[in-house]
């Protein structure tokens, strides 16, 4: 049977198609899933040793069609003379390719079952190849980049792949291994097909790794690694496997949901791009996360367990059901990330989950936030080759302070009552935001498509203010306002607190900001307080107003929690040109830091120290401040304090 080639290109007539432009256009995908079902890639990829050589391979696709009056492309972001050979239901087929598309002619397509065969070079720019090791990182549309591909997260399907790598390789695939074979210089993976998927969740991983097999909680899990410090091995491995099967009960319970995917393996990369990748049954992660010494932090640790946590709950965010188009790629994150809070409060001793929600979360989603050029969490995206552009602070930072408005708004039950049901609903599919909206608003009677639109479709926060009146030493009056930082006539609906501080006492109150002056009743005839801290427990959201005497009784404040919170709102009011001058709230700040005993807020307290001096103070002012170590070098002075060492 001749083979076709590229020199037997031909112009092939378009029918009343989508056009052929580079990358994934939205009109593309929304048209394939429309006519494409029941997908199939069965990868056949020979490795060599050499990494400069290349990598031979030969897929089988199969899929249902609607109907074949139109042409079909698969994507494929490579050279055209990485083509070899193309077979369209069983007949050569000239190949043409343009635009990063491998174009399927309607006249070899038929309705219902086809099979296309494709002998090609893979693509070298997502397989990481280094000397002795290799691996896939796919996301958001990189599958197309290795092989032709329906590249969209909407057209699951299932991936058989066999592998040949050299002899002495490891690997670890989305399915489980079938069976191996090996000969004087190569081994073949067989890997049996793979739970339903997206294509940027297929991977794989091969080289010279140490496999670890280990069976937790009535679980087995496979470890590859490549990790040679034995210490770090000791003290990490029972950790990492523990963590996991911990994160796989939590997310049963509180889903209802079994595991759902066949295996639960990972793998320990060096130099890997992101902290962790969800791959389904082979999650990839950044080996210096997961290894720690005897010398690792609480902030350390508690970052490990997150992580884990967070890939783990990828199985059921993101993984069972997965984003339609990538507008929606920051549900995924959100989702995992409102998971792996829960999970690490619970397991890990002494983690103060509710300051490192402050801290990791409040700078860097206001550091975007407060911009005019600030995006919505929810973006438009007409082409899935931009993708990259939507992530960010807003998704990784914004989005958990939204969710955690949301379940408050709703109350937890009720919410994850929502959660349950949107996952079996779309189980092993694909839906949107608006669709969870939809299931949650039939469970609460506040309008959550007014309060989305405002949190999730557009960007931006409130500015807050009060008034507190008194009289004889008693509160006749509290009161709340907010308005739009952009001076739109917008509301933030919210719940958060604000603290009464006394010299013996605190009083801590929960306010329901859902208009845009709010009255606190509860607060009249109270004592009128030393000073007032609002948003005390760091679940609002927005630039919170300083009392005039929080300056002089900031170190009084005994929760770390609180202090966290006036930290930043100190430090964006202060931005805003409301309350301290730069120079003024670095000087509250040298008073502060050698007082304060808490790791996190310690680091909080210098970022801010450290971007004052540098950014916002005027040359001749740094100079006159130079000699004070604790402003040229905040963070090193801070921690010696911390450790009691000399400076």
């Amino acid at each position: 049977m001749k083979k076709s080639t590229v020199s037997d290109v031909k112009p092939v007539p378009a029918g009343p198609t989508v056009a052929v432009v580079p990358g994934v256009s939205r009109e593309l995908a929304e048209d394939r899933a429309r006519r494409i079902s029941r997908l199939g890639y069965d990868l056949n990829l020979t490795v060599p040793a050499n990494k400069a050589e290349p990598i031979a391979a030969s897929e089988t696709v199969t899929f249902h069609l609607t109907a074949a009056d139109q042409l079909v492309q698969l994507d494929f972001k490579e050279q055209a003379d990485h083509l070899k050979g193309l077979t369209v239901n069983g007949k050569p087929v000239a190949i043409d390719f343009r635009e990063e598309h491998l174009v399927l002619p309607a006249a070899s397509l038929k309705k219902g079952l086809n099979e296309v065969r494709i002998e090609f070079i893979a693509g070298n720019q997502s397989l990481n190849r280094n000397e002795d090791f290799l691996y896939t990182l796919l996301v958001p549309d990189r599958a197309r980049t290795v092989f032709p591909v329906f590249d969209q997260p909407n057209l699951k399907a299932s991936f058989t792949l066999a592998l040949t790598v050299p002899k002495t390789w490891q690997a670890l695939a989305n399915g489980p291994l079938q069976d191996s074979t090996v000969t004087a210089e190569s081994k073949t993976y067989r890997f049996a097909p793979s739970d339903t998927i997206s294509t940027y969740l297929f991977s794989f991983a091969a080289g010279k790794f140490t496999r670890i097999t280990r069976t937790t909680a009535g679980r087995e899990m496979q470890f590859l690694h490549r990790e040679t410090d034995q210490d770090k091995l000791k003290l990490s491995l029972d950790p990492i496997f523990q963590i996991h099967a911990d994160a796989l009960k939590f997310l049963e319970e509180y889903t209802a949901i079994p595991y759902p995917f066949r295996k639960f393996d990972f793998v320990a990369l060096p130099d890997f791009q992101y902290g962790g990748m969800e791959h389904v049954g082979a999650i990839d992660y950044k080996a210096s996360t997961l290894f720690l010494d005897e010398g690792a932090t609480q902030d350390q640790k508690i970052a490990r367990s997150s992580l884990i946590s967070q890939e783990t709950a990828h199985m059921w965010f993101g993984d069972l059901v997965t984003m339609q188009w990538f507008n929606d790629v920051w549900m995924k994150e959100v989702f995992a990330n409102f998971m792996a809070d829960k999970i690490t409060e619970i397991a890990v001793a002494n983690s103060n989950y509710d300051l490192k929600f402050v801290v990791d979360h409040y700078p860097a989603a206001y550091g975007v936030d407060r911009t005019t050029g600030a995006n919505p969490i929810r973006q438009d995206l007409e082409n899935l080759k931009d993708a990259g552009s939507l992530y960010g602070n807003i998704i990784y930072h914004k989005a958990p302070i939204m969710m955690r408005q949301l379940e408050r708004l709703m109350g937890e039950e009720p919410f994850r009552q929502g959660l349950q049901e949107y996952l079996k609903k779309y189980a092993y599919g694909n839906a949107s935001w608006p669709d969870f909206i939809q299931i949650l608003d039939a469970r609460t009677p506040a309008d959550l498509h007014a309060w989305n639109q405002v949190w999730v479709n557009q960007p931006g926060r409130p500015i807050f203010d009060y008034n507190l009146q008194t009289s004889n030493g008693k509160i006749t009056q509290l009161q709340l306002t907010q308005q739009a930082e952009d001076k739109s006539d917008r509301l933030w609906p919210q719940l958060f607190e604000v603290l009464l501080v006394y010299p013996d006492r605190v009083k801590e109150l929960t306010v329901n900001m859902n208009q845009r002056q709010v009255v606190l009743p509860q607060t009249v005839g109270e004592a009128a307080p030393t000073f007032i801290l609002f948003n005390s427990t760091g679940l609002g959201y927005g630039v919170f107003p300083i009392d005039k005497q929080l300056t002089a009784n900031l170190t009084k404040l005994q929760n770390p929690v609180a202090r966290a919170t006036a930290y930043v709102n100190f430090y964006e009011n202060m931005l805003n040109g409301r309350a301290l001058a730069p120079r003024q709230l670095l000087e509250v700040y040298r008073q502060v830091l050698p007082k304060e005993k808490e790791e996190l807020n310690i680091k909080l307290l210098t970022g801010q120290a450290t971007d004052i001096f540098w950014r916002l103070l005027k040359p001749e002012e740094r100079v006159a401040l130079a000699p004070t170590d604790l402003l040229r070098y905040p963070y090193c002075l801070s921690e010696c304090q911390r450790l009691n060492l000399a400076c």
